[in-house]
């Protein structure tokens, strides 16, 4: 009986990778196969021999291609620079705390010694992202690629599309949709958060401010009386700190597992976003059967939700470009 959960999930993803290949067009698997070879091993490589050393940063991978695709698509808009005297994507609050980037023009400079002007920067967020989820012990997904970058970041948009921390359920199920997304995928992506990290000042008013009177007795009631008191006392210790980094899946940020839907359902998320998920019926029975099952079961929905998330509004063919540096359009 208990192999059953696992076969509808391998199901679930199948079918959910087969939508999401049609969706994405001209993506394919295997894409470099003639033209670069050696590409997703040489990406694949170079995260199993760094992220061990420093495996936070794979949270901060899923997080930028995350950020990435909800701004534009999946273009790798969020890794520009600003020019001529304009704000890009990365000078937006949301990604002010992403610190990916050099981890990423390392890899660019590998694929670019390989293969000159042939693998994007999209490709290699995408693909890095899911080899360094499975270096910290999650799942293994397909990626398919094709992606091209994009030649325009703003900061404004970043601002607008990227889904806030504060955002109650109808409004996260709202941002969701908008990119083609649907409710399980809300709650398979908010998954990532059990390897995460949050400054204070993304959720202090949940601990200090939350109506507006100020002070520790105006918390937010949905967050656990317990856990709140623990977060004032030793980590968000005033209502200003915006330096203090807290685990968002504690004593587990580091393992990829479903200890992040369990916390929720002792309403500890740190987010108003991630109590918001166990506001809908829909979205709160998802969160309990995942808790309560395999982490197998997580894995198989989390990638599918993945793989529909690098789909969304994609580059292909003649559109964009191949950058040579990540950071900078091509001249």
């Amino acid at each position: 009986m208990a192999a059953a959960p696992l076969v509808l999930a391998v199901l679930v993803v199948t079918v959910g990778v087969a939508a999401a290949m049609a969706e994405g067009g001209k993506l394919r698997q295997g894409y470099y196969e003639q033209s670069c070879p050696r590409a997703e091993q040489i990406v694949k490589h170079y995260v199993e021999r760094h992220i061990p050393h420093a495996p936070s940063v794979a949270a901060t991978l899923i997080r930028t291609h995350f950020h990435d695709c909800f701004v534009r698509g999946c273009d790798a808009s969020v890794l520009l620079n600003a020019t001529g005297g304009g704000e890009a994507e990365k000078d937006a609050t949301p990604n002010l705390t992403l610190r990916g980037f050099a981890f990423l023009d390392r890899v660019k400079a590998l694929l670019e010694q390989e293969c000159p002007g042939v693998v994007s920067c999209a490709d290699i967020l995408a693909l890095a992202s899911r080899d360094a989820v499975g270096v910290i012990g999650g799942p293994f997904w397909r990626v398919p690629t094709g992606r091209r970058d994009g030649r325009v970041s703003i900061k404004q948009e970043a601002l607008d599309q990227i889904p806030a921390p504060t955002m109650n359920f109808t409004d996260l199920l709202t941002s969701f949709r908008a990119k083609g997304l649907d409710l399980a995928d809300l709650v398979w992506l908010s998954g990532a958060h059990t390897i995460g990290i949050s400054h204070c000042n993304s959720f202090t008013e949940r601990l200090y401010n939350f109506t507006g009177r100020g002070g520790p007795e105006d918390a937010d009631p949905s967050l656990d009386a317990e856990y709140a008191a623990n977060l004032r006392r030793t980590k968000c210790t005033t209502p200003t700190d915006n330096t203090t980094i807290v685990e968002m899946d504690p004593g587990s940020f580091l393992t990829f597992d479903t200890s992040y839907y369990r916390g929720l359902l002792k309403r500890r998320g740190l987010f108003q976003s991630d109590a918001a998920l166990i506001t809908d019926a829909a979205a709160r029975a998802d969160v309990e059967s995942v808790a309560k099952g395999p982490s197998e079961v997580f894995f198989q929905v989390f990638a599918r939700s993945m793989v529909r998330m690098g789909m969304i509004e994609v580059k292909t063919g003649g559109e964009g470009e191949i950058r040579r540096h990540c950071a900078i359009v091509n001249s």
